[in-house]
């Protein structure tokens, strides 16, 4: 069972687009590939939007703690409140309560109250899923506002996953990943085969490709790269092929803007099955068959 996990370093670079479209793909005509699918943008996970998925799991995501106050045994000796560096303690006529959103679970009050008054609960931070799609299981989640525990849940939805993908014998699990370079993405690259990262040909891309590309670096984790919106800035595509030659790195999608892309969006499908001969859609189909023969070799 092979991995492929869709990165991007920063929002708005096309990449949950392609994983749909490349679930498509592999499942397209009977489907050479038997897949699991991942949505790890737990923060805004979005890609069920154009899988149409059924729930058939739901889990709670509790991580981390945050402090509640005992107004029975309160002495109001505000304590607690002198000791929280975030604020986190409003005084009231009756005693002191904790804002559950500012709370950051440091436990400072707990350990300074001299009543024991202050209890450490712990956090209800999201939910988990598993649905079927159109194009095979898919695993995904939600977190709850505020939350700062992305990459635990980005690890606990790849493990549900992966561990599904072995039991069916899967061919592949392909991972729409979080953008960035930050915990979630490292939860996300952990155990993969490949690493698609996919750039946009603006200054903010090309800097933020060269940061994704680094952190892969960094891990050992074999990349290859597509340019989405290609012909937007053709000085931007000519820099990220050239970077792609210095570095010695495999190019294997070039897809130009395409407005059939946000139609199939708004439609609730992959462009691939929105409009098959589109020049989008000509571009991912090219770009999986060099997947393909990067995961598994040339036939």
């Amino acid at each position: 069972m092979k991995q492929l996990v869709i990165l991007s370093g920063k929002g708005g670079t096309g990449k949950t687009s392609i994983a749909g479209a490349l679930s498509h793909l592999a499942n397209e005509n009977g489907g050479s590939k038997s897949i699991v699918i991942a949505d790890a943008d737990v923060d805004a996970a979005n890609l069920e939007l154009i899988l149409s998925p059924r729930y058939t799991q739901r889990e709670d995501f509790w991580s981390g703690k945050i402090a509640a106050i005992d107004q029975e045994l309160c002495e109001a000796c505000g304590e607690c409140m002198q000791v929280c560096r975030f604020d986190a303690i409003n005084e009231a006529s009756d005693g002191y309560s904790v804002d559950p959103f500012a709370c950051e679970g440091c436990a400072a009050c707990f350990y300074a109250c001299p009543s024991e008054a202050v209890t450490m609960k712990d956090q209800l931070a999201g939910a988990w899923f598993r649905s079927d799609s159109r194009y095979g299981v898919l695993y995904h989640a939600a977190l709850r506002p505020a939350q700062e525990n992305s990459g635990k849940l980005v690890t606990l939805l790849k493990q549900r996953a992966k561990q599904r993908a072995l039991d069916k014998k899967c061919d592949l699990l392909i991972v729409d990943g979080p953008p960035g370079i930050g915990c979630p993405v490292i939860s996300a690259l952990s155990g993969a085969d490949v690493a698609l990262i996919v750039a946009e040909p603006s200054k903010a891309g090309v800097h933020d490709m060269r940061r994704i590309v680094d952190t892969a670096d960094h891990f050992d984790l074999p990349c290859v790269l597509c340019v989405n919106k290609t012909d937007l800035s053709t000085e931007g595509s000519r820099e990220i092929e050239g970077y792609c030659r210095d570095k010695g790195l495999k190019q294997v999608g070039a897809i130009p803007f395409d407005i059939d892309v946000p139609c199939a969006m708004a439609q609730g499908q992959t462009v691939v099955a929105y409009r098959p001969d589109g020049p989008a859609s000509l571009a991912i189909r090219e770009m999986w068959r060099r997947i393909e023969a990067v995961l598994w070799g040339p036939e």
